[in-house]
């Protein structure tokens, strides 16, 4: 059962705790992902920095550690950061480094060869910390600092996450050459009662189209981004809204949504993200970290907690202009294998119906569902507000929902993660619509949250109720009207795993019919693997074509065997 849970193509290392994606960048043809590691165990602690690589954002090569806890500046950890390309191409890495006194400072490194496109190893400045916390912040409340942005003064601005008592805020700093730096006077945002920020990120998007912008990129036709992880629930927050950058101000759109108390990236199990702009595809591209929800025991007994979502791309939802649409990049659609195919399945109030799609643990499903317009019409108003976590989940039922697809299923349906849609239809006739996960089934094991999680998802005039719910193994990520809202669960079934895995399709409304046409492809598992060492190599029955010299050549010779290798192997299981 615990073997059964680690994921297939999912990021996460060999071994041991992971938490926040840092650093995200693409550099000389190549993602490189860092991630804040404990190479000693399975629970937090001993923070360092873990480092992969990949070519598509998917397969991935695990490569020895980037920094390690070894200076004064961060002997407590070497923690949470961003990278910044130059615009001579020149790559630099702020982190906060905890002290050997616990206090939270900012420091600078960057590669020792720049030429290196596996960016294999780091420098760190030897005159760190460059930046230590304000005065009157208190020494554990000033951490994460952003990817830089070019002002219009040829100056770096970054932000930098803390807090005044229970106002949430972000500090802004300009520098010319990422050592000196000036603080710039009031802060970028606040907002009151929201408590310590942290793993702040600040980021255009377009008004006008789905692609991404450079993280300096500002003028007509843009909005920009305040994200912040709330210490205080563990939940991360973003609002739209309207940069100054003369007086350092970001505005909301909507104050009533602002940072903290309005929208969320995802209504589950996801924090500490952080964005990247992708110049190689001109797109911007969330990483976050998701957690393990089952007991601190079974984590170590399984010697792993955590992984890193299934990379997302981010951009404006142009139709609303209050919501970001997140989506699973374009190459994990290159893991999809055989698909199977349901066309305008009717499902009467109170039904569910099995979908013979084959193994069901790993999965990438695409929904569409509409319901019955005469019983739309005929449905009571009612003033009852609905929330997906204080409902009773799936087994809540209303007139017009809940109604979609159940997951991770055993034939008797003891267990299941239901993903669905609940319609509300308020007094004045408009209807509302929640997306929601519901784990209160989703294990027999008592050692496991069972939460139930989701929020209001905006449906436009014209629009089908439409969800892409990716499976593996232990995650679920559900993706609902294009990606406005997501929910991220992780779950632990103990009967609905290998081959008794099942999906099923439900409607569970009092008062109407639902009709779905759906398609479900079987997952591939990614090739995530150490670098391949001389041994393996050996070991792999290829010999080098011609002699490789020096210690970078050799790794970029081994990596495009290894690639080779695995296409080879993946064309023959094909």
């Amino acid at each position: 059962m615990l073997s059964w849970q680690r994921t297939a193509f999912h990021f996460q290392p060999q071994k041991n705790w992971m938490n926040d994606p840092n650093g995200p960048v693409f550099y000389k043809g190549w993602y490189h992902l860092f991630y804040q590691y404990n190479p000693n165990g399975a629970i937090w602690g001993d923070i360092v920095w873990g480092h992969a690589v990949s070519k598509d954002l998917i397969h991935w090569y695990h490569l020895p550690l980037a920094m390690v806890a070894d200076q004064w500046y961060d002997i407590m950890g070497v923690w949470t950061g961003s990278a910044t390309i130059l615009s001579d191409g020149k790559l630099m890495m702020l982190y906060t480094g905890s002290t050997n006194e616990s206090v939270q400072v900012q420091n600078l490194a960057y590669p020792a060869d720049p030429s290196d496109p596996l960016l294999i190893k780091w420098v760190k400045y030897p005159g760190n910390p460059v930046l230590v916390p304000p005065p009157g912040i208190g020494a554990k409340d000033f951490r994460d600092p952003t990817t830089a942005w070019l002002t219009s003064e040829g100056k770096w601005r970054i932000a930098i996450g803390s807090r005044i008592n229970r106002t949430g805020i972000t500090f802004v700093y300009d520098t010319k050459d990422f050592i000196n730096y000036e603080l710039l006077r009031g802060v970028l945002h606040g907002v009151p009662n929201t408590g310590m920020w942290e793993c702040v990120d600040f980021y255009p998007v377009s008004t006008t189209g789905e692609h991404g912008l450079d993280t300096s990129h500002n003028g007509p036709g843009v909005k920009h981004v305040v994200k912040a992880s709330m210490d205080d629930d563990r939940h991360d927050y973003y609002a739209i809204g309207t940069y100054h950058e003369k007086n350092v101000t970001w505005v909301p759109d909507n104050p009533e949504i602002d940072v903290g108390i309005g929208i969320r990236y995802d209504y589950g199990l996801f924090y500490a993200s952080k964005t990247f702009y992708d110049q190689n595809k001109k797109r911007r591209v969330l990483w976050g970290w998701i957690g393990e929800s089952d007991s601190e025991i079974a984590d170590v007994k399984k010697g792993w907690a955590s992984l890193q979502g299934i990379p997302r791309t981010v951009a404006l939802d142009t139709k609303t202009g209050s919501n970001l649409l997140q989506w699973p990049v374009e190459e994990v659609d290159s893991l999809r294998l055989t698909s199977k195919e349901f066309e305008k399945i009717e499902l009467k109030p109170g039904s569910v119906m099995p979908l013979d799609v084959g193994s069901a643990t790993q999965l990438d499903i695409v929904a569409e569902f509409e319901l019955d317009k005469a019983a739309l019409e005929k449905t009571a108003e009612s003033n009852v507000e609905f929330s997906c976590s204080s409902s009773e989940g799936s087994a809540e039922r209303g007139a017009l929902g809940p109604f979609g697809l159940l997951v991770l299923a055993d034939d008797s349906l003891s267990e299941q993660t239901p993903v669905y849609f609940y319609i509300a239809k308020g007094k004045d006739g408009s209807l509302k619509t929640y997306f929601c996960t519901d784990q209160s089934r989703s294990s027999e094991a008592n050692d496991v949250n069972k939460s139930k999680y989701g929020s209001f998802v905006p449906v436009l005039e014209g629009e089908k109720f439409s969800m892409r719910v990716l499976v593996d193994h232990s995650i679920v990520e559900g993706f609902a009207q294009g990606g406005r809202t997501t929910i991220t669960s992780r779950v632990y079934p103990t009967k609905a795993i290998y081959g008794a895995a099942r999906v099923f399709l439900f409607n569970n409304a009092t008062g109407a019919s639902v009709t779905s046409s759906l398609k479900a492809w079987q997952m591939n598992s990614a090739f995530i693997r150490p670098y391949p060492d001389d041994d393996d190599e050996r070991h792999s029955g290829t010999e080098p074509t011609h002699e490789v010299r020096g210690s970078k050549t050799k790794y970029l010779g081994n990596l495009l065997t290894s690639s080779l290798l695995f296409l080879n192997a993946r064309n023959n299981f094909l």
